[in-house]
Parts: structure tokens; sequence; C-alpha cells
């Protein structure tokens, strides 16, 4: 159940009735479980090509544009890393390598900080 950088699960897309987090995958993913929010399981199945509307979504602790970083916690993992985009009022943790994380992965940004480039593939690359 892996995701990838660029992926946006969408919480709407199969319980319209709860918070509506939305999440963009930013990075890592590899170990990727679920994300819980109002005791919903998210997966793969709730990954959507554009965020939908904002109606209906409530914002909880999780304010928009803060990122949850499984590195923070946990070096040896996967280093999946998620934007909030919206909603999350519900949200009760990501499960990802076996790990846990809650609002306490949460990574401070301080203007103009950045995180190491990812590596660089090695082999053949480019269009086709």
């Amino acid at each position: 159940m892996a995701v990838k950088k660029g992926d946006i699960l969408d919480e709407h897309k199969r319980h319209p009735g709860a918070c509506g987090l939305v999440v963009k995958v930013m990075g890592g993913g590899d170990g990727f479980e679920k994300i819980v929010c109002c005791d919903h399981e998210l997966t793969e199945h709730d990954i959507v090509a554009d965020m939908g509307s904002p109606a209906g979504r409530k914002k909880g602790m999780l304010p928009p544009a803060v990122i949850l970083d499984e590195k923070k916690l946990y070096p040896d993992s996967c280093g999946l890393r998620v934007m909030i985009m919206d909603g999350g009022a519900g949200f009760q943790e990501i499960r990802c390598c076996g790990h846990s994380l809650t609002i306490t992965s949460m990574r401070e940004l301080k203007f103009g900080q950045m995180r190491a480039p990812e590596p660089k593939p090695t082999g053949p690359a480019g269009t086709a």
C-alpha cells in the first residue's frame, strides 16, 4: 500500500460526512499503511487527482500547510512526509512502517528553511 510524492488523499472521497482531511504526500511513503481520521481509515483507495471543494471541511489541531515528518521521530523509516491541505478536526494518526505519526510529528518550518534535497536517481533517466 505505498503512496508516492504528489499523491493527494481526500477523506471526502469515501466519507463525505467526515471532517474532510486532505493530505498531500511530499516524500517517502514506501511503508505507508493508513491514515486514521474521524474513526475512518484512509488508504490508497482515497487518492484523488485534485483536492475537492473546501465546503464542509472542519479544521482541527493541524492547521493547513503543516508538515508531518516520519524522519523526525523515526530516522530509520521510509521518511513519509505529508502536508495537511485542509480539514483534520478528527485526525488521530498516520500508520507508516509500523510507526504511529501524530501531532507530535509536526515539523516546524521557519522562513527560508528547506529539507535536504532528495537523492538523485542512479541509472538512465529522462523522457522517452
